[in-house]
């Protein structure tokens, strides 16, 4: 039996296709190797058993309040960075004054670590949560606000000078003029803020612990030696991010339905 050439095609096409079957060639060749002993199966445990140990962990009730707790965690220090991200971008970009005398600021504050901040973190609140929240705002808010601040000074001068002559006010020209150029560089930061705020999430609550959430469940599995366990827990987190980023691009497209880019990409 042949393939003809046209299905060929149709499969490399498809991203979907593609990408479920290089995991599960993933997942088979890590079935394989522990068991010939290429890798250590007592650290790489066989996919099967990892598999065994998340369909055990489905089951248990404190494994959904884990991924209640990461997911709430997740998304309120994402809306925090976002909106102030979009907020503070906007006034600063919009103020040239502003962003001259803050530029050396934000480049300073920048490429500081989030993790470098956990000690301050754990003297400031006592309650594990506010913790790990100030982490990931912190990580999450500059991918927003550098993305809204280019997209402010990326407004056609033209179209400025234009509004001007017209006399429309600060919030006329920021509603009708900077918002719709500025909110396809707002959806890409939030697309990425909320990768880096997931990882910030699982990362604190590893490191803090006390979060029921599900980076404690990884810690957990790993202090008791549960290794197919650890590893169904980070399949998880693999899981939830997957699932995030779906659900951002979902988003973007849908916001931003009307602009050049995504249009393009749509189907006729």
């Amino acid at each position: 039996m042949t393939t003809s050439p046209n299905t060929l095609r149709r499969a490399g096409d498809n991203p979907a296709l593609l990408g479920l079957a290089g995991i599960l060639a993933f997942g088979a060749l890590l079935e394989v190797l522990p068991r010939v002993g290429v890798l250590p199966s007592e650290y790489f445990p066989p996919t099967s058993k990892i598999i065994a140990a998340l369909i055990d962990e489905f089951g248990r009730g404190d494994f959904w309040q884990a991924v209640v707790g990461t997911v709430s965690t997740w998304l309120i220090g994402l809306a925090i960075a976002v909106l102030a991200g979009i907020v503070l971008g906007i006034l600063i970009g919009s103020v040239p004054v502003l962003r001259l005398a803050t530029a050396s600021t934000i480049e300073f504050l920048r490429p500081i670590p989030s993790v470098a901040l956990l000690p301050l973190a754990v003297v400031l609140f006592s309650a594990p949560i506010r913790s790990i929240l100030l982490l990931v705002v912190y990580a999450s808010f500059w991918q927003v606000l550098i993305q809204v601040l280019h997209g402010v000074t990326d407004v056609d001068p033209v179209a400025r000078e234009t509004a001007a002559s017209y006399r429309l006010n600060r919030w006329r020209q920021a509603r009708y003029l900077v918002w719709p150029t500025t909110l396809p560089y707002a959806m890409t930061g939030i697309r990425l803020a909320a990768s880096v705020a997931l990882v910030l999430t699982i990362t604190g609550e590893l490191l803090i612990g006390g979060t029921k959430g599900i980076g404690e469940q990884i810690a957990v599995a790993q202090s008791s030696i549960a290794v197919p366990s650890m590893y169904a827990l980070i399949v998880v987190s693999g899981l939830i991010g997957l699932v995030a980023n779906l659900a951002t691009r979902r988003a973007e497209r849908m916001v931003l339905a009307w602009h050049p880019s995504v249009r393009r990409e749509l189907p006729l």
